[in-house]
């Protein structure tokens, strides 16, 4: 029997249950981190019962990974951006699209996502084997193609110790700049203003000077 003008169906339903569950358990994991997220309390906050959580997810560890492929699509995505937006470019011009889309995705909001508070509570407290996940798949594909960027630039084999070291220092300058209540603090006490372009260009310009020294001063024997 086909469900009247007013119910609505129960694939519906189930949808509607499920990705209120994955709404309520990104914020509670990310706000109390995994372990102290309870599925009780997940579940009375999406109008949902604890069944329904074994039902779509198995059991807790089953949401916890359902809700971080939502980090990790989030990484993945932004990753490939940047590749997309440096394809048959140069490697400075590459670089340039680099830092351009972490800064734009970075200055997207003012406050730190629910699933950016998701990742900060994985890397605090592990939830065994997690965390090797959360790298393999979206850290090390990241970090593996700055490594290609900045071993162009610098003209150094791949692997070389150095690459690796000045591609984790830039994405740590992005990462400086995130808008949070310590740097809106300090730009104020400063009178210095963090907008995105600012930021964007200044990391940029910076980066770009600092390999191309980098590149060209005598090499030293280790």
């Amino acid at each position: 029997m086909r469900p009247g003008p007013h119910r609505k169906a129960p694939e519906k339903d189930d949808q509607q249950t499920r990705q209120r569950l994955i709404s309520v358990a990104t914020r509670l994991f990310g706000t109390l981190g995994f372990a102290h997220a309870t599925i009780r309390d997940i579940a009375r906050e999406a109008r949902a019962n604890v069944a329904a959580v074994n039902y779509h997810f198995r059991d807790k560890v089953g949401l916890y990974e359902e809700v971080l492929e939502s980090a990790f699509d989030l990484i993945r995505e932004l990753t490939e951006r940047a590749k997309e937006q440096g394809k048959g470019k140069s490697p400075e011009e590459k670089l340039k699209a680099y830092i351009r889309v972490h800064c734009e995705a970075m200055f997207a909001t003012t406050a730190p996502s629910l699933l950016q508070q998701l990742i900060h509570q994985e890397m605090q407290q592990p939830t065994q084997g997690i965390l090797d996940r959360l790298f393999e798949r979206t850290m090390k594909p990241r970090f593996e193609y700055l490594y290609s960027v900045v071993g162009e630039i610098l003209e150094l084999p791949a692997g070389d110790e150095r690459i690796k070291l000045s591609a984790i220092t830039i994405h740590g300058m992005i990462l400086m700049f995130r808008p949070n209540p310590i740097v809106q603090r300090f730009s104020a006490r400063m009178k210095i203003e963090f907008d995105r372009e600012r930021v964007t260009e200044h990391v940029i310009a910076f980066s770009l000077a600092a390999l191309e020294v980098y590149r060209t001063r005598p090499r030293r024997p280790r």
